[in-house]
């Protein structure tokens, strides 16, 4: 299962799943969208769409019911809903003190909240198994402080020790075969980053120079990077891992002048 699961990286990841025989669930808000998503992995695998808000723990109740009497349990929950907001980030001509509260609140939402309500709901279910395997999608930003992105930044730093905690919480009083884990992507290009990273033209930012700079593997990631270690993450081959965090970055967080 798969929250915020049509934008670039989620569609691709969703496709990757079905494509590997993985009964697919997409929950988001945007049912058309949804809709599109979910009649494209149809014609490759079984999968499902639901209307759904990480922010709203009745309608996550409604969704989990509803994948339960379709499939009748849930084996992996990809934490992947998330997002930013231009006032919780401060630009170059701003200050701290410019920052919009309210943004800034609404993004650690969206990013904290957003993985923690959906993991209350569903591990139930998880836990009645016996097993399964969570990954919450973190970022560079919860490694590093990076410039502008105060709010993302926070919200994923708090991610970080949430999945740490929760690797301890779900095997100490659920079961040892209930793992969450947390993937680090590099730098991709995204709807919601792009016109940070590209001008109109499509040439590069300062901003993106800057990142590409720094990153060994001298470019952007491709989404199809991250499947190999997600595959790996929710699938027996990590059955030993647990609270860790998995790096797929080009070497970013490892560069140093």
């Amino acid at each position: 299962m798969l929250t915020g699961g049509y934008g670039i990286l989620g569609r691709n990841i969703a496709h990757y799943l079905v494509e590997q025989g993985a009964k697919v669930v997409v929950l988001g808000r945007d049912e058309s969208r949804g809709k599109e998503l979910e009649a494209e992995l149809c014609k490759k695998g079984e999968a499902l769409f639901l209307v759904s808000d990480v922010l709203k723990k009745e309608l996550l109740e409604q969704n989990r019911d509803d994948i339960v009497t379709r499939f009748g349990t849930i084996d992996v929950l990809l934490n992947a809903a998330g997002g930013n907001m231009p006032g919780a980030t401060i630009p170059p001509d701003k200050t701290f003190l410019d920052l919009d509260l309210g943004d800034f609140r609404k993004v650690v939402e969206l990013n904290l909240f957003g993985t923690v309500l959906p993991t209350q709901v569903f591990v139930p279910v998880m836990a009645r198994s016996g097993k399964g395997a969570i990954v919450n999608f973190c970022s560079e930003s919860a490694l590093r402080p990076l410039t502008r992105v105060v709010g993302y930044g926070a919200a994923k730093a708090a991610i970080t020790n949430y999945t740490k905690y929760m690797a301890t919480e779900l095997a100490s009083k659920f079961s040892p075969n209930l793992r969450v884990n947390a993937i680090v992507p590099g730098f991709l290009l995204t709807n919601q980053n792009r016109s940070l990273l590209t001008n109109e033209d499509g040439t590069l930012t300062d901003r993106a120079k800057a990142i590409i700079a720094h990153t060994p593997a001298g470019r952007f990631a491709e989404p199809e990077e991250l499947f190999g270690t997600i595959h790996y993450l929710i699938s027996d081959a990590s059955s030993f891992v647990t609270g860790a965090l998995s790096v797929v970055d080009g070497g970013f967080d490892a560069f140093s002048i």
